[in-house]
């Protein structure tokens, strides 16, 4: 989740309220977010899409 503190926007863990960094704006925390969240589940994902290039940026 994005909180806000001391003027910055700040990613923390909802569960265990760990922080991942604070950024000047929120558009910054939240690709930090979607980087968290990518890596989070990256496990279920099977390493053959992965390899072959199946996953992909959205545009």
């Amino acid at each position: 989740m994005i909180i806000k503190r001391s003027g910055k926007w700040c990613v923390v863990s909802e569960t265990t309220s760990r922080s991942f960094g604070c950024y000047q704006t929120k558009k910054e925390a939240q690709h930090r977010l979607k980087q968290v969240e990518f890596f989070k589940h990256l496990k279920d994902i099977p390493a053959s899409k992965i390899r072959k290039g199946i996953i992909r940026k959205k545009k």
